[in-house]
Parts: structure tokens; sequence; C-alpha cells
């Protein structure tokens, strides 16, 4: 009936959906109203980040995972650093 690949696949599946969940809590609970929040949200993407490229290994899609690990840091870095360098004063 079950094999073990796919209980396998299906528990990391799951794993990957607690940690999006932990991730969008995380971005909700900072509110707007700290210092240099877009920090902490970046950082806490980076779960997501993780959870997604364990989905698609899951999913047989090694070459999009590969890309997605090269890539996410690379975006999340052009956030920040315009984020820094783009305004004057951070409130």
């Amino acid at each position: 009936m079950w094999d073990v690949i796919t209980i396998i696949r299906s528990l990391i599946l799951i794993i990957a959906s607690a940690l999006l969940i932990f991730a969008a809590i995380g971005i909700i609970r900072f509110k707007d109203d700290r210092k240099n929040v877009l920090y902490a949200r970046i950082h806490i993407l980076g779960i997501a980040d993780v959870a997604c490229i364990l989905a698609l290994l899951t999913l047989y899609e090694p070459l999009l995972a590969v890309t997605y690990f090269i890539l996410a840091p690379f975006a999340s870095h052009a956030i920040a650093n315009a984020y820094n360098y783009g305004e004057e004063t951070h409130d």
C-alpha cells in the first residue's frame, strides 16, 4: 500500500508546510513600529526559502531547487541593500 519513499516524501512536505506557516506567523508578528524590521522579516523569509527548497527536492525538481538556492540569497541581499542605502533616515 504505502512504500517507505512515499512516507518520507510526505513527511518532508509536512515539515516544509509547517516551516512556511511558522514563517508567515513570524512575519505577521513583527510590526512596523520597530527599527529595522525589514532585516528581521528577511531573516524569517530564510525559513520559507529552506522550506521551499526542501519541497522542491521532495517533488523531484532538483534543478529548480538549486536555482532557488542560488537566487534567493541574492534577492534577499538586494532588498536589504536597497533598504539600507535607499532611505536617508530610518525611523
